[in-house]
């Protein structure tokens, strides 16, 4: 069975720095996370595996709670 999600936080996430000369897996991450242009901002729920995302390119990234 699925863990459940522990909190109902949203989190804000805004690409402020490019990902010119980073690994592919790190563009990928910006990718996955909805981002198509730098200072655009999604919002995203707090899960564990999002937290793992954020936390592979936080270099690359601006985030509010």
């Amino acid at each position: 069975m699925p863990k459940q999600e522990t909190t109902g936080k949203i989190l804000r996430v805004t690409w402020v720095k490019s990902d010119i000369g980073f690994p592919k897996d790190q563009k990928a991450t910006v990718k996955a996370l909805g981002l198509r242009r730098l200072h655009q901002t999604v919002e995203h729920k707090d899960t564990p595996a999002l937290r793992g995302m954020l936390n592979k390119i936080i270099h690359l990234l601006k985030i509010e709670e």
